[in-house]
């Protein structure tokens, strides 16, 4: 489900590799959760979290949890924001490669990084959760808030929208477009020069710049997974989630 490529000055690619839309199940969330604790144990000094060319992640698995009980359906979310709370908490700093289409889930993952190279072209991101009929609770919301500005998230967050990478840079949902081919390498690159500064100095103005975040996810007893689990079950949500999966297979 995952691939680790080891780059120069101890950076760590962990690259999604669940074909074909990287959908974001339980086990891939668990294998994710566990590649960044343990390359920190490990003494990695920064992340780069990818996709497959043209796709960084289709997001949530719908179908996958369609098929889950209540319990099931709580014990996704409670992986799903433990991951939020593990990347807004990490001691190291992490680049988002984006390297393709990124809708609600793949654009959840590369908000909580420190930086996002996206490929440019008819690639879109975006937190699309209101139009398949799910809430984005306040804790994502504030990482969208944080890095695009209250109004312009407000916007984006209440229509759902999807904008192409374009409108993303020009927004400041993303940071730098470049070649399909290159967001690799460019996240690298970034991440070397970030990491080629005072460490400490840098990493404690990091976390001090992140504290907000970090914030958020302190007490994961507090975050309202009980309410968002009971919003999945509302009926217009799952008629909407069950026209999405009856379209994809139609697509087959």
């Amino acid at each position: 489900m995952l691939n680790l490529i080891t780059h120069d000055n101890a950076i760590r690619e962990i690259q999604l590799a669940r074909p074909p839309v990287n959908a974001l199940n339980l086990e891939l969330l668990q294998a994710l959760h566990k590649a960044i604790d343990d390359s920190v144990r490990e003494g990695v000094r920064g992340i780069v979290l990818s996709g497959a060319p043209g796709l960084f992640s289709a997001g949530i698995d719908v179908p996958a949890l369609l098929q889950r009980d209540r319990q099931g359906v709580l014990e996704y979310w409670r992986e799903f924001f433990a991951l939020c709370g593990t990347l807004a908490r990490a001691p190291i700093p992490m680049v988002a490669a984006i390297t393709g289409h990124s809708p609600a889930g793949g654009a959840v993952l590369a908000l909580f990084c420190d930086y996002r190279v996206m490929a440019e072209g008819p690639y879109r991101i975006g937190l699309n959760e209101v139009q398949v009929g799910l809430i984005v609770p306040e804790a994502i919301q504030l990482a969208l808030r944080r890095v695009v500005g209250t109004y312009r998230a407000e916007r984006l967050l209440v229509s759902g929208a999807m904008i192409d990478s374009a409108q993303a840079h020009a927004c400041g949902f993303v940071d730098e477009l470049t070649g399909v081919d290159q967001v690799t390498m460019r996240a690298v690159h970034w991440l070397t020069e970030l990491l080629a500064l005072p460490s400490h100095a840098m990493l404690t103005t990091r976390r001090l710049a992140r504290a907000d975040l970090a914030d958020a996810y302190a007490d994961m007893q507090a975050l309202p997974l009980d309410d968002f689990t009971e919003a999945f079950f509302h009926a217009e949500t799952q008629t909407v989630l069950q026209q999405l999966v009856a379209r994809l297979k139609a697509r087959k």
